[in-house]
């Protein structure tokens, strides 16, 4: 077996590898690409400071991008006995280029390595995300438009209230989404930040050009302070886990309306009969068990920030070990969000709604305060129309005019789509 990056010859015990390791082989195959980015910059930069030759630094580029070809090909793995994927690139280096493999690591540690990795792989994963949001903004603000007209049932206290849209409804939605991607923002901005150099936490005594190394890994900004640096470890990790959270919270409550809205007490909406499930036993029913699948995984995403909260809570300064299992939260987050935005997108994308809802009269009474701010708008002092309707009520002699008229911005006659349009666009121009 390969020695360790930590090797002083001796070896630990066996169930105490397997306990401290984990599971952390499988997910590292994740950071892989990014940590020969990391050393692609850092051997660049101990060039220029003297600490590899022209030649040196020849041989490990063209070395660490036949592993970076390998691993975008699919035939990278982390062999059995090594304990991560720093270990392994510097493994591969050193078997093919000898000796030289082993200078990568000059003026690194394997904690600025990790933090190198993760923060280059949230700064890819929160844009991937974005896109995802923003593909169903984009989905949610069309049928905004397409079914602008169409009147619906607003409800409080889930009591017939007022009278909402379906244009007002899905743009709600889109709007929301416009919150929650100012969060992914400042998640990314946290991310986007240059953490190598800081080795261990207390920086390091050859002259690192951490300047150089920021522009060539594309960062917008340094981490200045090492122990900072080693401080955002779990910090940008709980920052983006709040992120997706928030984008999360959003879409369960749109499956929450969904799963509502579908069942025959409200038949605001359908789907087609191959998107919804059966009964084993009710030959009737046609389930939205996707809808009912999106909301408890929205709600188990909104669970990642108290968990990672919990495991970071009172860490005194410095590296611990335990931040490791921070991935094991992380990395499936990320690939269940994305998974779920993109059928929320393709569920919407066959949906279709009831044009006819308001015409049962157990709905009459969402016109009453447009019958009170009619009458108001005639002259009658507002508490009067307000009485007089009300009365009308309570002696089943209310009959409503059916009539709405809203032009106010936001509301039903005018949802200002191309406002919040705007809004989205100048949030998405910050990951440019």
């Amino acid at each position: 077996m390969a020695g360790k990056l930590w090797d002083k010859g001796f070896e630990p015990d066996k169930m105490i590898e397997e306990y401290t390791v984990g599971n952390d082989r499988e997910l590292d195959l994740r950071l892989a690409r990014y940590d020969v980015e990391g050393s692609l910059a850092h051997i660049t930069m101990l060039e220029t400071i003297g600490l590899l030759t022209a030649d040196e630094l020849q041989t490990l580029t063209e070395g660490l991008r036949q592993i970076a070809t390998e691993i975008e090909e699919g035939n990278f793995e982390i062999e059995e006995g090594i304990e991560d994927v720093h270990s392994q690139v510097e493994l591969l280096l050193t078997r093919r280029l000898g000796d030289v493999g082993k200078k990568i690591h000059s003026g690194r540690s394997r904690n600025d390595q990790v933090l190198v990795d993760l923060k280059l792989f949230l700064r890819d994963e929160l844009r991937q995300i974005a896109g995802d949001v923003r593909t169903l903004f984009d989905r949610l603000q069309a049928l905004s438009e397409q079914h602008k007209e169409v009147l619906m049932p607003g409800y409080t206290h889930l009591q017939i209230a007022m009278p909402s849209s379906f244009g007002l409804w899905f743009g709600a939605y889109a709007e929301t989404l416009v919150d929650d991607m100012r969060m992914l923002t400042a998640a990314w901005h946290i991310a986007n930040q240059n953490p190598l150099g800081s080795a261990a936490g207390y920086g390091s005594s050859f002259p690192l050009d951490r300047t150089m190394t920021t522009r060539l890994l594309h960062f917008e900004d340094l981490h200045y302070n090492v122990v900072a640096a080693q401080m955002s470890r779990g910090k940008s990790e709980r920052a983006a886990a709040n992120a997706m959270a928030a984008v999360a919270a959003t879409v369960g409550r749109m499956a929450m309306d969904l799963c509502l809205f579908m069942s025959q007490n409200f038949g605001f909406v359908k789907l087609p009969d191959e998107l919804t499930t059966g009964s084993s036993i009710m030959p009737h029913k046609k389930n939205p068990d996707v809808f009912e699948i999106m909301r408890g995984r929205c709600n188990r995403l909104q669970a990642l920030p108290n968990e990672m909260a919990l495991m970071l809570t009172n860490l005194p300064v410095g590296y611990h070990r335990e931040m490791q299992l921070l991935k094991d939260m992380l990395f499936p987050a990320t690939t269940e969000l994305r998974r779920t935005l993109n059928m929320a997108d393709y569920m919407l994308a066959n949906l279709s709604v009831n044009e006819h809802i308001l015409e049962d009269s157990k709905y009459d009474y969402l016109f009453t305060v447009e019958d009170v701010n009619r009458l108001a708008l005639q002259g009658v002092p507002f508490r009067e129309a307000y009485r007089q309707v009300g009365m009308a009520v309570q002696r089943g002699e209310y009959c409503p005019t059916r009539e709405v008229h809203h032009t106010h911005e936001g509301s039903i006659g005018n949802l200002c789509t191309a406002e919040i349009r705007r809004k989205m666009d100048r949030v998405m121009e910050e990951f440019e």
